[in-house]
């Protein structure tokens, strides 16, 4: 045993950063299994109703909800007792008001599954110190994330003016902050969101290249429609399955400048259970109509493709 151990230990040495991550223990999250109890609902839905400063001045939709209610009125109106919060919907991240936060999460019996955020220094900047920044700020919401006793952050790719999306730079930054995420027990996440800096396919190439069981991708149902047509988006979604870990958002469609696109849940559903996904989808409204019954409407299909 002694052999073996020292053997381990010297080989470990050697190995890279980021290799040495890849041999360490995978997150081990244990996932329920009643499909109301797989669904979330995320703040973005209500991003016209939360009590945000770009919606105070607006002035459009009447009496706001305060992010601290929002777990709570999940709760109440859905009976659903996980949520997703957009790091930009806190008004602030310092300790004092992420204990309220939590707080009133634990208040309404819900859970935070995921905490998607990020900002505006990319990965990939030629700038090396531009590129050290965009590490930290991914290291910072980890931190947030654990103040709020979440298993997960999505972290945004930003771009960089002038320059394409360059996978080795990306994998480099995210191999540190997916290092820093496995010491704190919380998994980094990537969604294919921006058709440009956060297509599904460079994506894929990211998570494969960083190798780590700490840097997972979040399959968006919809989001890929965008660039392509629906082969692609249903080939995007495939791989993004397979990558996937905890969190995916569901999501039946899209508005892009007075566009609609649509998705097949039906379709969607069956690629997640054929790439074994066993996490939490999160319903995000992002189609045309009220958000209350948008809401509603995705949970209602969830719960039937689930069970």
């Amino acid at each position: 045993m002694q052999t073996n151990r020292r053997s381990f230990l010297i080989a470990t040495a050697l190995l890279t950063p980021i290799q040495r991550l890849s041999a360490a223990a995978a997150p081990n999250m244990r996932f329920p299994t009643e499909p109301r109890d797989r669904l979330a609902v995320a703040s973005w839905s209500f991003r016209e109703h939360l009590d945000t400063a770009e919606n105070r001045a607006r002035k459009s939709h009447g009496r706001l909800m305060n992010l601290t209610d929002f777990p709570a009125m999940v709760v109440d109106r859905y009976k659903i007792h996980n949520v997703e919060i957009l790091g930009q919907h806190m008004p602030s991240t310092k300790p004092a008001y992420l204990k309220e936060l939590r707080a009133a999460v634990e208040r309404a019996g819900s859970h935070v599954v995921d905490l998607p955020a990020g900002g505006d220094a990319s990965l990939y900047d030629p700038d090396a110190k531009k590129r050290v920044a965009a590490i930290e700020d991914g290291k910072k919401w980890i931190d947030v994330a654990i103040a709020l006793d979440c298993p997960s952050v999505r972290l945004n790719i930003s771009g960089a003016k002038g320059v394409k999306p360059d996978v080795a730079l990306t994998a480099e930054g995210l191999g540190s902050i997916a290092h820093y995420g496995a010491s704190k027990n919380v998994v980094v996440n990537l969604e294919n969101d921006d058709p440009e800096t956060e297509d599904a396919f460079f994506i894929v190439k990211v998570i494969d290249r960083v190798n780590s069981p700490w840097l997972r991708a979040l399959p968006d149902f919809c989001n890929s429609m965008l660039k392509g047509d629906e082969k692609f988006n249903y080939d995007a979604v495939t791989a993004m399955f397979q990558r996937a870990y905890n969190i995916a958002h569901l999501k039946d469609s899209e508005v892009d400048n007075g566009k609609v696109f649509r998705v097949d849940l039906a379709r969607t559903f069956a690629i997640a259970k054929a790439s074994g996904f066993k996490g939490y989808y999160s319903a995000e409204f992002e189609g045309e109509g009220d958000a209350y019954a948008g809401v509603a409407k995705l949970i209602d299909a969830g719960i039937k493709y689930l069970s």
